[in-house]
């Protein structure tokens, strides 16, 4: 398994924007599908956003589609998200998640590990 560690989340005014990290540990982190997914208290998990292992395939959640985008630098081990025309709604813990599955997937089931998560708050 990999180690993920995200970061960059904060408080922003609605419109305002984002951008999160989440960085990898070991070797293999090309080799991953990453993910990224986001979660309030008392709710479902929600899927955000994936990119494949080159980056060639990306997928995102309608809520979110036109307004974030999702990137990797695998010299760095780290992948992104950057948020952009944020909502009130867009208020969640935002984690990161690695999947051996070979294409950018929304579902969680296909994700072995994931990060502790980092704080999106989108005031009104």
């Amino acid at each position: 398994q990999v180690q993920l560690v995200e970061s960059g989340g904060g408080l922003v005014q609605a419109g305002g924007s984002l951008r999160l990290s989440c960085a990898a540990s070991g070797r293999t982190f090309s080799s991953y599908t990453m993910g990224w997914f986001r979660q309030v208290p008392g709710k479902e998990r929600e899927f955000v956003a994936a990119i494949s292992r080159n980056s060639g395939d990306t997928y995102y959640a309608a809520s979110v589609k036109g307004r974030f985008t999702i990137s990797r630098d695998n010299a760095k081990n780290t992948v992104y998200l950057q948020m952009n025309s944020l909502k009130p709604e867009d208020t969640a813990g935002y984690y990161c998640a690695a999947s051996s599955f070979g294409r950018a997937t929304g579902g969680s089931q296909y994700y072995n590990s994931w990060g502790q998560g980092t704080q999106v708050t989108v005031s009104s």
